[in-house]
């Protein structure tokens, strides 16, 4: 918005009125940025003047002193021109600058939008209410009718009928396997340093630095493993699924799927989670063996642990079953950022600006999927005695 400028003149607008004529003298710079002009010389002087002198014959202007002039004056003389026809008045717009009675000859053509004002609407509670209990019900629709596309889609590829490109599910497998590897040795490293360091502290004034290694092991392998690799690939590959399929939603590409008669589950869908599914408890090995690799870092340079003890100590204290427990999250996982990341990719709108909300969704809901995932599992877990 731009503020007036106090610094430069006040435009005028002074009447006079000769045997039955009015005329209004125009003077200054009729713009935004100047300020208001005095009472006695704005257009609301005018307006006065059109009702004080008894029936006037003519209204005319003179606009010799008009240094400048914006949607300022257009606006002032609209409204004097609108008093003058309501009071029968003829306005004679000759001495006006040059353009601004073609502009107002096709303002008064163009009919005032109704209801294009924009005002403050205070929705009623119950209102509000039944729109939000309406929006999850519509929710609720869509996502189960997804994952029944989703589990026929799965019955058609047991059955050896599912129609995708076997070129597209090696690239999908390419982009969530091999192409995650740095990002996923990173993390993996680092968080078996901090639990390294972090068990160390306790340990070490028990004179128990050998056991940061069964620490180290046994969380990396039951369950952090999965948990890193999960929320790597719910940022990483979820997101990158939701922006892809939410940019063919934009182009129309799936609605052409749908019109040549493919299924875009079976398609789109169907390739990225057999990708993920696959990857995950792959990455998630890696992963594992990433983490104990930081602790034997910590372990053998900080604590003085001998190497061989480290690993023989790791491989002992381990369990098999926390390696199983580790790969069915891993497993879990990817399907749950298959789903969260392919649906809100499916159900994105058909703007840029609704690609942006469907991969955020994504993310949050893959890692929110992780997490109550992870605390199911191990309630489960529990009940079983692993």
């Amino acid at each position: 918005m731009q503020r007036p400028d106090t610094n430069s003149p006040a435009p005028s607008c002074r009447v006079s009125a000769s045997a039955g004529v009015l005329l209004a003298t125009l003077s200054g710079p009729w713009l935004i940025t100047s300020p208001a002009p005095a009472p006695d010389t704005s257009p609301a002087a005018l307006l006065r003047a059109l009702e004080a002198v008894p029936r006037p014959a003519r209204l005319t202007f003179e606009s010799s002193g008009v240094t400048g002039w914006d949607s300022s004056l257009m606006s002032a003389l609209r409204a004097v021109l609108a008093k003058a026809a309501a009071a029968g008045v003829q306005a004679d717009l000759s001495g006006l600058p040059e353009g601004v009675a073609a502009l107002l000859d096709l303002a008064a053509k163009v009919p005032e939008r109704k209801g294009a004002a924009r005002h403050a609407v205070s929705e009623p509670f119950l209102e509000r209410m039944g729109g939000l209990a309406l929006s999850v019900r519509d929710g609720f629709e869509g996502l189960t009718e997804f994952l029944g596309d989703v589990t026929l889609a799965c019955l058609n590829l047991v059955r050896g009928r599912a129609v995708f490109q076997r070129s597209e599910l090696l690239s999908l497998i390419k982009q969530s396997g091999l192409d995650a590897l740095p990002i996923v040795s990173l993390i993996s490293l680092l968080v078996g340093l901090i639990l390294a360091f972090v068990g160390a502290i306790q340990l070490r004034q028990f004179g128990a630095q050998i056991y940061v290694s069964t620490i180290v092991g046994i969380a990396m392998v039951r369950v952090m493993g999965a948990i890193m690799t999960g929320i790597i690939m719910a940022g990483r590959t979820g997101a990158a699924f939701a922006a892809e399929l939410g940019t063919m939603q934009v182009n129309e590409e799936i609605d052409a799927l749908r019109t040549f008669g493919f299924s875009p589950t079976e398609f789109l869908v169907l390739p990225r989670m057999l990708a993920l599914v696959l990857m995950m408890p792959l990455l998630c090995v890696y992963a594992d063996l990433m983490g104990v690799l930081g602790g034997f870092i910590v372990g053998v340079v900080m604590l003085d642990i001998n190497p061989l003890q480290y690993l023989t100590t790791t491989w002992q204290s381990v369990p098999l079953a926390n390696f199983w427990i580790g790969l069915t999250h891993s497993t879990v996982f990817g399907v749950l950022i298959a789903l969260a990341g392919c649906y809100r990719g499916m159900r994105c709108g058909r703007s840029a600006l609704g690609v942006g909300q469907a991969t955020t969704s994504a993310v949050v809901t893959s890692i929110m999927s992780i997490i109550i995932a992870t605390a199911v599992l191990t309630v489960l877990c529990e009940i079983l005695g692993f």
